[in-house]
């Protein structure tokens, strides 16, 4: 595996993440849509190798933290 092309790939997924949060807002079912396609696409890209998949998970709970404490600090 070329872990320098994936790890770009995740520096340019969270690049994507941060424009489709401003376009659709955290709050949207598109935005989770494609927060959970993209992840998809991403490990089935590198046969869902147990790091890659481990990385995305990471990531999906980061999101979902940062959208919890927005949730809970506009309560």
């Amino acid at each position: 595996m070329d872990y320098k092309a994936f790890y770009a790939k995740v520096a340019d997924w969270i690049y994507q993440v941060n424009q489709n949060a401003i376009k659709f807002g955290m709050d949207s079912d598109e935005f989770w849509n494609w927060v959970a396609d993209s992840i998809g696409e991403i490990c089935n890209k590198y046969n869902n190798n147990p790091l890659v998949k481990k990385q995305m998970t990471m990531l999906h709970d980061w999101l979902e933290e940062i959208y919890q404490k927005g949730r809970e600090k506009n309560e």
